[in-house]
């Protein structure tokens, strides 16, 4: 059993490597305590896109980087449910619940001139954006500065985790 991403690219600015934040995605989350089953989207999209999706969902007008979306808090609990198929008293012990973690949209072109301002890479801006929303997904905020602090260290240190796992540390 893995955490499963699904990963879509959905705008036409800029190559993405769908791949390497597919992975990056399931090692924070799993880094991050989410067991699987579990799943999770993270979707590619140009900026009316995520634009329209930061009018319906937060009230702000215009573009912005990344919107996280959780769904489930947290896995349901184990033990006899009858609609998830378990044999019931006696029999099996029902299988793990699948845990459905939520959608993580990016725009690549907001995120490009984020990298500028950052003096960072698109790849390295997007990696970020990805561990950020993970992070949003499992209930982190950065509304208070030590709130922001925290979140920033604990991206950090995702981050440098990813890259050691991958032999780039």
């Amino acid at each position: 059993m893995n955490i499963d991403v699904f990963g879509a690219d959905e705008q036409q600015d800029f190559e993405i490597d769908l791949e390497a934040f597919t992975q990056l995605l399931a090692f924070a989350l799993a880094a991050e305590g989410v067991r699987p089953p579990a799943e999770v989207n993270l979707l590619f999209v140009d900026n009316d896109t995520i634009a329209a999706l930061n009018h319906s969902h937060m009230g702000k007008a215009g573009p912005t980087d990344v919107l996280s979306f959780p769904i489930d808090d947290e896995p349901r609990p184990p033990g006899r449910n009858p609609d998830a198929g378990n044999a019931g008293p006696g029999g099996d012990s029902a299988p793990e619940q699948l845990r459905m973690v939520g959608d993580i949209v990016i725009a690549p072109s907001v995120a490009a001139l984020n990298a500028v301002e950052h003096e960072a890479t698109l790849e390295e801006e997007l990696s970020l954006l990805v561990v950020h929303g993970a992070l949003h997904l499992l209930g982190w905020d950065h509304g208070e500065d030590s709130e922001a602090e925290a979140m920033e260290a604990r991206e950090q240190g995702l981050l440098t985790a990813f890259a050691s796992s991958k032999g780039q540390g």
